[in-house]
């Protein structure tokens, strides 16, 4: 049975940003990581109660971002949600639904093995707190909390992975896990960029407003013949990672056809943000936002020979030959 991941599935890239003819899904990277998963049996399950405890002690690494130590647990867990703000942050809410990036150190119990960290990885993770997206204990007991916080929780298999367990994590049917968890960022659809704007000088290129109170950006496209070629210049420019031609993104964009200025596809009209991987979607994004930075807002000028050139997506609005303009924002490498 293959190895499955706290996460369950990264969505793939929408229908108007897939690459033509690319079937390739990042679901697998998801699944090859160390991290267990949730099970159909207990997502089934109706919600818990929120309990204080009793949860094991911290005894090193107690700041938040540092790798910490958990003592094992001592007498029997509780059959509901124990939770504890271990730090308190002042960050944004985090609400169901919502993304957060963070590390976290996830153990048992009982015998204080730990089935997976994500420091000594010295990546965060990034992830919905949805139903069918990570393990029911993480959704139920981060809502409320803030972006800065240090979680402590244990999840009972009903809320992880039911009697079946998750063999391959060393994790059996009658296991309470315990979870530390650093929340870094949360992120939701009314999320924007964040940095210092960059002049936008150029009369022969779109503009693209600087708001960054979550409503869309206006998008002016110049009465000018389009780019033959790409163009991939920042609005705003933030000051996180680089993005690698392997990475994959959560962002909020909008994309309008440059002959008609006419939309037809954002994520700011959705309510929703998108992820994916820069292997699955068309050239000109994959090559735009390669090299820009995790925060920014990026312009981004697609000719057709990049985009959907002479099939464009079913129903997708976008005719024959279109050259394409997008705004992204660049908000967290999953």
């Amino acid at each position: 049975m293959r190895r499955r991941s706290l996460i369950i599935a990264v969505p793939a890239g929408l229908a108007t940003l897939a690459a033509c003819g690319d079937d390739k899904s990042d679901s697998s990277k998801a699944s090859d990581s160390t991290s267990p998963s949730a099970s159909s049996s207990a997502s089934s399950a109706p919600p818990p109660k929120i309990v204080d405890g009793p949860l094991p002690a911290i005894t090193a690494g107690a700041k938040f971002g540092e790798k910490p130590t958990v003592a094992k647990g001592s007498g029997s867990p509780s059959d509901q949600l124990a939770v504890k703000t271990l730090i308190t942050g002042n960050g944004t809410t985090v609400a169901e639904g919502d993304y957060i990036q963070a590390h976290y150190l996830g153990q048992i119990y009982s015998t204080a093995k730990i089935f997976d960290n994500s420091y000594d990885r010295k990546t965060p993770l990034v992830i919905q707190l949805a139903q069918s997206s990570i393990i029911d204990g993480w959704r139920y007991a981060l809502p409320g909390k803030k972006a800065g916080s240090r979680v402590e929780f244990s999840v009972p298999p009903t809320w992880a992975y039911g009697k079946e367990g998750n063999a391959q994590a060393g994790i059996k049917g009658t296991d309470t896990l315990v979870f530390v968890v650093d929340i870094q960022n949360a992120f939701n659809g009314k999320s924007s960029a964040k940095g210092k704007n960059v002049p936008q000088t150029d009369s022969a290129l779109p503009k693209v407003g600087t708001n960054t109170d979550g409503k869309a950006p206006s998008i002016e496209v110049p009465k000018k013949a389009a780019p033959t070629k790409l163009v991939s210049e920042y609005v705003i420019e933030g000051d996180g990672d680089e993005v690698a031609a392997d990475s994959t993104l959560l962002v909020q964009y909008k994309g309008v056809v440059w002959d008609s200025g006419k939309e037809f596809d954002s994520t700011y009209s959705r309510g929703q943000l998108a992820s994916f991987s820069l292997q699955q979607v068309v050239k000109g994004w994959a090559q735009g936002l390669t090299g820009k930075k995790v925060g920014s807002r990026v312009l981004i000028s697609i000719p057709p020979k990049l985009g959907y050139g002479d099939k464009p997506p079913a129903g997708s609005g976008i005719e024959k030959d279109s050259t394409l303009v997008f705004t992204v924002d660049i908000l967290a490498k999953m």
